[in-house]
Protein backbone atom coordinates (compact mmCIF):
# COMPACT_ATOMS: atom_id res chain seq x y z
CA UNK A 1 0.00 0.00 0.00
CA UNK A 2 1.71 3.59 -1.36
CA UNK A 3 1.23 7.17 -0.21
CA UNK A 4 2.61 10.00 1.17
CA UNK A 5 2.20 9.81 4.79
CA UNK A 6 3.42 14.20 4.85
CA UNK A 7 -0.04 14.79 2.64
CA UNK A 8 -2.05 12.66 4.84
CA UNK A 9 -1.14 14.38 7.63
CA UNK A 10 -1.84 17.83 6.29
CA UNK A 11 -5.45 16.31 4.71
CA UNK A 12 -5.87 15.23 8.56
CA UNK A 13 -5.46 18.60 10.15
CA UNK A 14 -7.55 19.88 6.96
CA UNK A 15 -10.67 17.50 8.34
CA UNK A 16 -10.03 18.62 11.68
CA UNK A 17 -9.93 22.54 11.04
CA UNK A 18 -13.77 21.61 9.21
CA UNK A 19 -14.96 19.75 12.14
CA UNK A 20 -13.77 22.42 14.67
CA UNK A 21 -15.76 24.99 12.66
CA UNK A 22 -19.24 23.79 11.88
CA UNK A 23 -20.63 25.50 14.71
CA UNK A 24 -19.12 28.36 14.18
CA UNK A 25 -22.01 28.91 11.47
CA UNK A 26 -24.90 27.24 13.84
CA UNK A 27 -24.14 29.70 16.75
CA UNK A 28 -25.36 32.47 14.00
CA UNK A 29 -28.49 30.71 13.70
CA UNK A 30 -31.47 32.72 15.57
CA UNK A 31 -34.96 31.48 16.39
CA UNK A 32 -35.12 28.27 15.63
CA UNK A 33 -34.94 25.30 18.35
CA UNK A 34 -31.64 22.91 18.45
CA UNK A 35 -33.80 19.91 16.67
CA UNK A 36 -34.44 22.09 14.19
CA UNK A 37 -31.25 23.77 13.09
CA UNK A 38 -29.55 20.10 14.15
CA UNK A 39 -32.02 18.55 11.53
CA UNK A 40 -31.35 21.19 8.53
CA UNK A 41 -27.93 21.42 9.20
CA UNK A 42 -27.65 17.83 9.41
CA UNK A 43 -29.52 16.80 5.98
CA UNK A 44 -26.18 18.34 4.39
CA UNK A 45 -24.04 16.80 6.18
CA UNK A 46 -25.40 13.35 6.02
CA UNK A 47 -27.34 13.14 2.53
CA UNK A 48 -26.53 16.20 0.61
CA UNK A 49 -23.38 16.94 0.51
CA UNK A 50 -21.98 13.19 0.19
CA UNK A 51 -23.75 12.17 -2.25
CA UNK A 52 -22.81 15.21 -3.94
CA UNK A 53 -19.04 15.30 -3.76
CA UNK A 54 -18.81 11.83 -4.57
CA UNK A 55 -21.10 11.88 -7.72
CA UNK A 56 -18.66 14.64 -8.44
CA UNK A 57 -15.54 13.00 -7.56
CA UNK A 58 -15.97 9.51 -8.83
CA UNK A 59 -17.17 6.78 -11.11
CA UNK A 60 -20.19 5.69 -11.72
CA UNK A 61 -21.18 5.82 -8.09
CA UNK A 62 -24.40 4.00 -8.42
CA UNK A 63 -22.99 1.16 -10.25
CA UNK A 64 -20.34 1.08 -7.41
CA UNK A 65 -22.57 0.62 -4.59
CA UNK A 66 -25.22 -1.33 -6.68
CA UNK A 67 -22.75 -4.10 -6.94
CA UNK A 68 -21.10 -3.70 -3.45
CA UNK A 69 -22.08 -6.80 -1.39
CA UNK A 70 -24.86 -6.50 0.41
CA UNK A 71 -23.21 -7.26 3.93
CA UNK A 72 -20.67 -4.97 3.49
CA UNK A 73 -23.69 -1.94 3.06
CA UNK A 74 -25.16 -3.13 6.15
CA UNK A 75 -22.22 -3.04 8.12
CA UNK A 76 -21.04 0.41 6.85
CA UNK A 77 -24.89 1.81 7.53
CA UNK A 78 -25.24 0.13 11.08
CA UNK A 79 -21.75 1.48 12.40
CA UNK A 80 -23.03 4.75 10.77
CA UNK A 81 -26.06 4.26 12.96
CA UNK A 82 -24.49 3.35 16.17
CA UNK A 83 -21.96 6.24 15.90
CA UNK A 84 -24.95 8.04 15.62
CA UNK A 85 -26.18 6.95 19.31
CA UNK A 86 -22.17 7.88 20.48
CA UNK A 87 -23.02 11.82 19.49
CA UNK A 88 -26.37 12.12 20.90
CA UNK A 89 -25.30 10.70 24.64
CA UNK A 90 -22.26 12.91 24.36
CA UNK A 91 -23.71 15.84 26.22
CA UNK A 92 -24.92 13.54 29.18
CA UNK A 93 -21.35 12.46 29.51
CA UNK A 94 -20.83 16.09 30.35
CA UNK A 95 -23.85 16.52 32.45
CA UNK A 96 -22.99 13.61 34.86
CA UNK A 97 -19.31 13.54 34.61
CA UNK A 98 -18.36 17.59 33.89
CA UNK A 99 -16.13 18.67 31.03
CA UNK A 100 -12.60 17.64 32.07
CA UNK A 101 -13.18 13.81 33.43
CA UNK A 102 -16.18 13.68 30.56
CA UNK A 103 -14.41 14.49 27.65
CA UNK A 104 -11.08 12.21 28.75
CA UNK A 105 -13.37 9.17 29.09
CA UNK A 106 -15.72 9.70 26.05
CA UNK A 107 -12.82 10.83 23.35
CA UNK A 108 -10.18 8.96 25.19
CA UNK A 109 -12.45 6.00 24.18
CA UNK A 110 -13.31 7.60 21.27
CA UNK A 111 -9.91 7.19 20.48
CA UNK A 112 -9.13 3.97 21.55
CA UNK A 113 -11.79 2.38 20.13
CA UNK A 114 -11.57 3.70 16.83
CA UNK A 115 -7.87 3.64 16.31
CA UNK A 116 -7.15 0.58 17.42
CA UNK A 117 -10.65 -2.02 16.89
CA UNK A 118 -9.88 -2.51 13.49
CA UNK A 119 -6.28 -4.17 13.68
CA UNK A 120 -7.14 -5.49 16.52
CA UNK A 121 -9.96 -7.29 15.11
CA UNK A 122 -7.91 -7.67 11.64
CA UNK A 123 -5.29 -9.44 14.17
CA UNK A 124 -2.48 -7.10 12.50
CA UNK A 125 -1.54 -5.46 15.94
CA UNK A 126 0.90 -7.49 16.75
CA UNK A 127 2.48 -7.57 13.27
CA UNK A 128 2.62 -3.71 13.98
CA UNK A 129 3.65 -3.47 17.48
CA UNK A 130 6.85 -5.55 16.31
CA UNK A 131 8.10 -3.19 13.79
CA UNK A 132 10.12 0.21 14.71
CA UNK A 133 7.80 1.65 12.39
CA UNK A 134 4.47 0.58 14.01
CA UNK A 135 5.72 1.28 17.68
CA UNK A 136 6.86 5.03 16.65
CA UNK A 137 3.08 5.12 15.61
CA UNK A 138 1.40 3.59 18.48
CA UNK A 139 3.69 6.44 20.93
CA UNK A 140 1.51 8.93 18.69
CA UNK A 141 -1.49 6.96 20.02
CA UNK A 142 -0.32 7.47 23.63
CA UNK A 143 0.66 10.80 23.49
CA UNK A 144 -2.85 11.88 21.76
CA UNK A 145 -4.69 10.41 24.52
CA UNK A 146 -2.35 12.37 26.73
CA UNK A 147 -2.94 15.62 25.38
CA UNK A 148 -6.69 14.66 25.18
CA UNK A 149 -6.67 14.72 29.25
CA UNK A 150 -4.53 17.58 29.62
CA UNK A 151 -6.79 19.04 27.88
CA UNK A 152 -9.98 18.39 29.34
CA UNK A 153 -8.19 19.49 32.58
CA UNK A 154 -7.67 23.12 30.82
CA UNK A 155 -11.38 23.11 30.23
CA UNK A 156 -12.16 22.89 33.36
CA UNK A 157 -9.47 24.78 35.02
CA UNK A 158 -11.46 27.86 32.60
CA UNK A 159 -14.97 26.91 33.89
CA UNK A 160 -13.55 27.52 37.65
CA UNK A 161 -11.51 30.79 36.30
CA UNK A 162 -14.55 32.55 34.80
CA UNK A 163 -16.90 32.03 37.95
CA UNK A 164 -18.37 28.79 36.37
CA UNK A 165 -18.68 25.35 38.47
CA UNK A 166 -15.46 23.32 37.41
CA UNK A 167 -18.09 20.52 36.49
CA UNK A 168 -21.60 21.00 33.88
CA UNK A 169 -23.41 19.85 36.95
CA UNK A 170 -22.01 19.76 39.80
CA UNK A 171 -25.58 19.46 41.47
CA UNK A 172 -26.42 16.38 38.84
CA UNK A 173 -22.40 14.62 39.50
CA UNK A 174 -23.13 11.21 39.69
CA UNK A 175 -19.98 9.42 38.80
CA UNK A 176 -21.73 5.51 38.65
CA UNK A 177 -24.01 6.96 35.69
CA UNK A 178 -21.71 9.24 34.05
CA UNK A 179 -19.11 6.41 33.37
CA UNK A 180 -21.12 4.00 31.97
CA UNK A 181 -22.59 6.96 29.99
CA UNK A 182 -18.98 7.94 28.73
CA UNK A 183 -18.19 4.42 27.95
CA UNK A 184 -21.67 4.23 25.87
CA UNK A 185 -20.97 7.05 24.30
CA UNK A 186 -16.97 6.60 23.85
CA UNK A 187 -17.57 3.40 22.06
CA UNK A 188 -20.56 4.15 19.81
CA UNK A 189 -18.48 7.05 18.87
CA UNK A 190 -15.75 5.31 17.79
CA UNK A 191 -17.83 2.95 15.39
CA UNK A 192 -17.17 5.72 12.70
CA UNK A 193 -13.97 4.26 12.19
CA UNK A 194 -15.70 0.43 12.03
CA UNK A 195 -18.03 1.69 9.44
CA UNK A 196 -15.13 2.90 7.31
CA UNK A 197 -13.08 -0.12 7.60
CA UNK A 198 -15.81 -2.43 6.49
CA UNK A 199 -16.02 -0.38 3.21
CA UNK A 200 -13.02 -1.85 2.28
CA UNK A 201 -14.99 -3.91 -0.84
CA UNK A 202 -16.77 -0.58 -2.07
CA UNK A 203 -13.02 1.36 -2.32
CA UNK A 204 -12.21 -1.55 -4.36
CA UNK A 205 -15.31 -1.48 -6.73
CA UNK A 206 -14.68 2.47 -6.51
CA UNK A 207 -10.93 2.08 -7.47
CA UNK A 208 -11.66 -0.20 -10.63
CA UNK A 209 -14.31 1.96 -11.89
CA UNK A 210 -11.50 4.53 -12.68
CA UNK A 211 -11.72 6.53 -9.52
CA UNK A 212 -8.91 8.50 -8.15
CA UNK A 213 -7.11 6.81 -4.81
CA UNK A 214 -7.60 9.77 -3.18
CA UNK A 215 -11.25 9.93 -3.36
CA UNK A 216 -11.62 6.14 -3.00
CA UNK A 217 -13.61 6.37 0.45
CA UNK A 218 -16.29 8.94 -0.74
CA UNK A 219 -18.66 6.31 -1.90
CA UNK A 220 -18.40 5.10 1.76
CA UNK A 221 -19.01 7.76 3.85
CA UNK A 222 -22.57 7.88 0.99
CA UNK A 223 -23.45 4.43 3.49
CA UNK A 224 -21.73 5.42 6.77
CA UNK A 225 -23.85 8.82 6.80
CA UNK A 226 -26.85 6.98 6.19
CA UNK A 227 -26.65 5.14 9.19
CA UNK A 228 -25.74 8.24 11.10
CA UNK A 229 -28.59 10.35 9.57
CA UNK A 230 -31.34 7.08 10.75
CA UNK A 231 -30.43 7.89 14.18
CA UNK A 232 -30.14 11.53 14.14
CA UNK A 233 -33.26 12.19 12.25
CA UNK A 234 -35.12 9.81 14.80
CA UNK A 235 -33.96 11.71 17.55
CA UNK A 236 -34.71 14.79 16.05
CA UNK A 237 -38.22 14.08 14.47
CA UNK A 238 -39.33 12.77 18.31
CA UNK A 239 -38.25 16.42 19.65
CA UNK A 240 -39.89 17.70 16.98
CA UNK A 241 -42.76 16.24 18.01
CA UNK A 242 -42.70 16.89 21.54
CA UNK A 243 -41.82 20.56 21.39
CA UNK A 244 -44.26 21.25 18.34
CA UNK A 245 -41.40 22.81 16.58
CA UNK A 246 -42.01 21.70 13.05
CA UNK A 247 -43.80 24.98 11.59
CA UNK A 248 -40.05 26.92 12.49
CA UNK A 249 -39.10 25.51 9.47
CA UNK A 250 -41.29 27.83 7.63
CA UNK A 251 -40.79 30.11 9.33
CA UNK A 252 -42.23 30.43 13.16
CA UNK A 253 -39.25 31.66 15.44
CA UNK A 254 -39.04 29.57 18.46
CA UNK A 255 -39.80 31.98 21.16
CA UNK A 256 -43.22 32.06 19.72
CA UNK A 257 -43.58 35.60 18.68
CA UNK A 258 -42.57 37.38 15.02
CA UNK A 259 -40.62 35.17 12.27
CA UNK A 260 -37.16 33.67 12.17
CA UNK A 261 -34.82 34.49 9.64
CA UNK A 262 -35.56 31.85 7.48
CA UNK A 263 -33.17 32.59 4.65
CA UNK A 264 -30.10 33.22 6.94
CA UNK A 265 -30.47 30.20 8.77
CA UNK A 266 -31.14 27.78 5.87
CA UNK A 267 -28.34 29.46 4.52
CA UNK A 268 -26.35 28.65 8.05
CA UNK A 269 -27.27 25.43 8.50
CA UNK A 270 -25.94 24.69 5.04
CA UNK A 271 -22.90 26.09 5.76
CA UNK A 272 -22.19 24.75 9.14
CA UNK A 273 -23.43 21.05 7.63
CA UNK A 274 -21.20 20.87 4.65
CA UNK A 275 -18.32 22.17 6.87
CA UNK A 276 -19.35 18.98 9.09
CA UNK A 277 -19.64 16.98 6.33
CA UNK A 278 -15.92 18.44 5.16
CA UNK A 279 -13.88 16.35 7.94
CA UNK A 280 -14.70 12.85 6.65
CA UNK A 281 -13.79 14.33 3.13
CA UNK A 282 -9.97 15.28 3.56
CA UNK A 283 -10.62 12.43 5.97
CA UNK A 284 -11.04 9.84 3.56
CA UNK A 285 -8.50 11.68 1.94
CA UNK A 286 -5.71 11.56 4.87
CA UNK A 287 -6.68 8.09 5.16
CA UNK A 288 -5.90 6.89 1.37
CA UNK A 289 -2.10 8.66 1.90
CA UNK A 290 -1.62 6.42 5.35
CA UNK A 291 -0.29 3.05 3.42
CA UNK A 292 -0.01 0.15 5.66
CA UNK A 293 -0.75 2.23 9.46
CA UNK A 294 -4.33 3.55 8.00
CA UNK A 295 -5.54 3.29 11.20
CA UNK A 296 -3.80 5.56 12.72
CA UNK A 297 -6.22 7.78 11.23
CA UNK A 298 -8.82 7.93 13.76
CA UNK A 299 -5.97 9.33 16.44
CA UNK A 300 -5.14 12.06 14.07
CA UNK A 301 -8.41 12.56 13.25
CA UNK A 302 -9.59 13.48 16.69
CA UNK A 303 -6.42 14.98 17.70
CA UNK A 304 -6.93 18.01 15.12
CA UNK A 305 -10.52 18.30 16.19
CA UNK A 306 -9.47 18.58 19.71
CA UNK A 307 -6.75 21.03 18.47
CA UNK A 308 -8.58 23.45 16.08
CA UNK A 309 -11.25 23.37 18.29
CA UNK A 310 -9.15 24.87 21.00
CA UNK A 311 -7.89 27.68 19.02
CA UNK A 312 -11.19 28.86 17.68
CA UNK A 313 -11.82 29.15 21.34
CA UNK A 314 -8.66 31.38 21.68
CA UNK A 315 -10.01 33.25 18.20
CA UNK A 316 -13.53 33.92 19.90
CA UNK A 317 -11.98 35.02 23.01
CA UNK A 318 -13.60 32.53 25.49
CA UNK A 319 -10.11 31.56 27.10
CA UNK A 320 -10.06 35.64 28.13
CA UNK A 321 -9.63 36.28 31.85
CA UNK A 322 -8.06 32.99 32.29
CA UNK A 323 -4.99 32.83 34.90
CA UNK A 324 -1.36 31.99 33.19
CA UNK A 325 -1.58 28.84 35.22
CA UNK A 326 -4.81 27.36 32.49
CA UNK A 327 -3.27 29.13 29.45
CA UNK A 328 -0.29 27.37 30.09
CA UNK A 329 -1.96 23.76 30.91
CA UNK A 330 -3.95 24.43 27.62
CA UNK A 331 -1.21 25.01 25.54
CA UNK A 332 0.66 22.30 26.75
CA UNK A 333 -2.48 20.25 25.96
CA UNK A 334 -2.15 21.73 22.32
CA UNK A 335 1.68 20.76 22.41
CA UNK A 336 1.15 17.47 22.80
CA UNK A 337 -1.70 17.33 20.02
CA UNK A 338 0.61 18.56 17.76
CA UNK A 339 3.21 16.35 18.80
CA UNK A 340 1.41 13.82 18.59
CA UNK A 341 0.52 13.82 14.78
CA UNK A 342 4.03 14.52 14.00
CA UNK A 343 5.62 11.34 15.59
CA UNK A 344 2.19 9.57 13.97
CA UNK A 345 3.21 10.91 10.89
CA UNK A 346 6.91 9.99 11.34
CA UNK A 347 5.96 6.35 12.02
CA UNK A 348 3.92 6.25 8.75
CA UNK A 349 6.72 7.71 6.54
CA UNK A 350 9.27 5.67 7.92
CA UNK A 351 6.80 2.45 7.34
CA UNK A 352 6.29 4.05 4.05
CA UNK A 353 10.06 3.88 3.26
CA UNK A 354 10.71 0.22 4.07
Amino acid sequence: MGGNPALGVLFHWLGGFSSASFYVPYKRISRWSWEVFWLAGGLFSWAIAPWLFASLRTHDLLGVLAAAPRQTLLWCWFWGAMWGFGGLTFGLTMRYLGLSLGMAVALGLTTVIGTMGPPIFHGTLGDIAATTSGKLTLLGIAITLIGIVVVARAGSAKQRDLGGTASVGVAEFDLKKGILIAIFSGVMSGCFAWGLDAGQPIRDLTLAAGTDPLSQGLPVLCVVLAGGLTTNLVWCLILIARNRSAGQFLGAASDGTGRAPLLRNYALAALGGTLWYGQFFFYTMGESQMGKYGFSSWTLHMASIILFSTLWGFALKEWQGTSARTRTIVWSGIALLVGATVVIGAGNMLQAAT
